[in-house]
């Protein structure tokens, strides 16, 4: 009985274990891309205005 009852025990403490590593790794996960969401948007209005200029150059590709 002894037996049952210790692996139900650390039966349900792994999974409250396991809830709480899950928890705390999607957290940094946002805390990360958060902090990383400037630099990501940044990025794309760059390509973006890259991509512009280089039609405008080249309008010949573009089919216009």
């Amino acid at each position: 009985m002894l037996v049952i009852i210790t692996t139900v025990l650390l039966y349900v403490c792994g999974f409250v274990f396991l809830y709480g590593v899950i928890r705390l790794a999607v957290r940094h996960g946002m805390e990360d891309l958060e902090a990383r969401r400037p630099h990501a948007l940044r990025a794309a209005r760059s390509a973006a205005e890259h991509d512009q200029a280089f039609l405008r150059e080249n309008a010949f590709l573009s089919g216009n």
